[in-house]
């Protein structure tokens, strides 16, 4: 089996696996019985599950590593900054989830499986799919500032959500805890927000660190794509 084939069938696998978690989670959230959640209609229910960044990176592993087991040589900008989107918003997931919010949550059974599939085995499967195959090639600090204007605009999206959305019991509601404006207030909040942010950043500068000293299948990338070359490690 070549490199590119095990890179296909890898993706292939975190892609189906993270889409079943993504669609077990959405069901539980609907079918989930009334006084469970936050929420209790069913268009309430769906949009607070797209409303977390756990879910939209979850989203973004899901489709992009599906696309790379379809083609793996994709360099348009667009396709480049999602990867990179999915790969560190997922990890930064994992690690502020374990750190910070597995604790505040008891759950069994298929809800269980769901979060273990969503935040420990997703972020595992992104990182190691990325350090074993990349593609190489496709980072640069262009990619990475634009990977940076997503998260942005889902944090300025759930604080100015906050106020205007009142989950069952009448508050205001905001997806995290850390992001909490009424029990924190804005300067805590922008804090936060402010290490979550830089986090985000590291590990996207990390990965671009590494990309050039990392094996894996490799791909010349320009930001105008014309004329660039494409190679493969073996």
């Amino acid at each position: 089996m070549t490199n590119e084939l095990r890179a296909r069938v890898f993706f292939a696998a975190t892609s189906v696996i993270v889409g079943f978690a993504l669609i077990l989670q959405l069901f539980l959230s609907i079918t989930a019985k009334s006084g469970a959640g936050s929420f209790e209609s069913t268009p309430d229910r769906i949009i607070n599950f797209f409303s977390f960044f756990t879910v939209l990176s979850n989203v973004t592993v899901a489709a992009t590593t599906g696309l790379l087991a379809i083609r793996l040589n994709r360099r348009s900008t667009l396709f480049r900054t999602l990867r990179l989107d999915g790969l560190i918003g997922i990890c930064v997931t994992g690690v502020v989830f374990h750190l910070t919010l597995a604790q505040l949550q008891e759950l069994t059974g298929w809800a269980a499986f769901a979060d273990f599939l969503l935040h420990s085995l997703s972020p595992i499967l992104c990182a190691v799919g990325w350090l074993l195959f990349g593609p190489r090639g496709h980072l640069s600090r262009r990619i990475v500032v634009l990977g940076v204007i997503a998260p942005i605009c889902w944090l300025g999206y759930a604080l100015i959500r906050g106020p205007l959305t009142q989950d069952r019991f009448g508050s205001d509601y905001y997806p995290y805890p850390f992001l909490n404006v009424p029990e924190h207030g804005y300067p805590v909040v922008l804090i936060n927000a402010s290490l979550v942010a830089g986090l985000f950043l590291a590990i996207s500068f990390g990965a671009l660190a590494l990309d050039q000293r990392l094996r894996g299948v490799r791909y010349s990338v320009v930001d105008d794509p014309i004329g660039a070359t494409a190679s493969s490690n073996p």
